[in-house]
């Protein structure tokens, strides 16, 4: 699971990286699907970082493996 969480990820990154910002994947919970991330760049104490997560990459982690619950920023 952790390996298609990664390649998901890099894919969410060029578009984040395209407006300044970054995230990179700090811890994948394969029992609860739980994953934990981390904003970077322009993404790191913007006022619209909590919908990026939710909207962005926690729907498309979702959708791309089905396995994953939530995603946190930590």
């Amino acid at each position: 699971m952790k390996d298609k969480v990664q390649e998901s990820i890099e894919g969410i990154r060029l578009l984040l990286q395209g407006h300044g910002g970054d995230v990179q994947l700090i811890s994948v919970d394969e029992e609860t699907g739980k994953v934990e991330v981390q904003l970077q760049g322009a993404c790191n104490g913007c006022p619209h970082a909590a919908q990026t997560l939710k909207m962005g990459v926690e729907a498309k982690l979702k959708e791309d493996v089905p396995e994953v619950t939530e995603v946190v920023a930590v």
